[in-house]
């Protein structure tokens, strides 16, 4: 009984290891090659796949996702043979399983070798600078590269970057000083700028305060004007309408007589001529024939007309 017991019990587990070996599930997003006696006979996709145990054997399993791969710097010369340190990022994806099991050995370590060998055939034709600013050209000619050598294996490169491209240190500390003498060049040149632009606005901000100035001047002269003309129409209009006669013209002509001898300056009063003509209207108009005024005892000579006046 115990025998039987036994080859039971092995039964029951040779069972169990078969039916383990003929179920298997494959994840999603993955793929796994199938052989059958060393011979590629198919690939199971995403889901639960029936395989026959012991003669059936899963050779590889593959991700099918997108992978991102980055590579240690790579020294590269550049065409005026200055050595640059490059890293570069691969973001790849596998299309065929199949391929990517049968035709490399290793793809991950071929992708990197052939990124290797671009990039020192694209960086051998560039100089320092071009190399430092041709970023996105440096990463299409790669992929394009790298996309159509992986194909045969499967492999779809959808995207390469270059993480950092760092030349040599005294290369570095040239282009700092560089960089440093074109920042300070450019300050210089917007400060030049600067002050330009201030005194361009300073001088048109004066050159139109001095216009408004002079409209305002010629404005407010123009008003004086028209209101000492108006007036002296109005006065003029006014005596007109009065009528006077000249012997009140000659009283009003010596009672202005104290105002224009007023102030201190007023060392030297000229006598005009007219004064004579007044000062015979007024005698006449008091009756005085003899030319003197009344409440005075002397005469006043009606002064004599000269072309100059004279100073005592």
């Amino acid at each position: 009984m115990s025998a039987v017991i036994i080859v039971l019990i092995i039964l029951v587990v040779l069972v169990f290891i078969a039916l383990i070996k003929t179920i298997q599930v494959i994840p999603q997003a993955s793929a796994a090659i199938v052989e059958r006696f060393g011979r590629y006979t198919r690939t199971l996709n995403a889901g639960l796949n029936i395989v026959v145990p012991f003669i059936d054997s899963i050779r590889n399993r593959i991700d099918l996702r997108e992978q991102v791969v980055p590579f240690p710097p790579q020294p590269v010369i550049t065409q005026d043979n200055l050595v640059v340190n490059i890293d570069t990022v691969i973001y790849y994806q596998v299309t065929d399983a199949r391929a990517a099991t049968y035709e490399v050995a290793s793809y991950i370590q071929a992708i990197e070798q052939l990124t290797v060998t671009t990039l020192r055939n694209i960086i051998g034709g560039m100089d320092l600078e071009r190399t430092l600013t041709s970023r996105e050209e440096i990463n299409a000619a790669l992929r394009g590269v790298l996309d159509e050598a992986t194909g045969k294996w499967g492999i779809r490169v959808n995207r390469v970057e270059l993480k950092a491209i760092e030349p040599p240190t005294s290369i570095q500390d040239s282009m700092e000083k560089q960089m440093r003498a074109e920042r300070d060049k450019r300050a210089a040149i917007l400060t030049a700028e600067g002050t330009r632009q201030s005194a361009i606005l300073t001088a048109e901000g004066e050159k139109q305060s001095a216009i408004l100035r002079a409209e305002g001047e010629s404005k407010a002269a123009a008003l004086r004007a028209e209101g000492e003309a108006q007036a002296v129409r109005t006065v003029f209009e006014a005596i007109h309408a009065g009528d006077p006669d000249q012997k009140l013209l000659s009283y009003q002509y010596l009672q202005m007589l104290p105002k224009i001898a007023e102030g201190d300056a007023n060392k030297l009063w000229i006598v005009p001529s007219e004064i004579g003509d007044a000062l015979k209207g007024l005698s006449g108009a008091f009756g005085n024939k003899e030319g003197s005024v009344p409440g005075f005892n002397t005469k006043i000579p009606a002064p004599e007309r000269r072309d100059e006046p004279s100073v005592d």
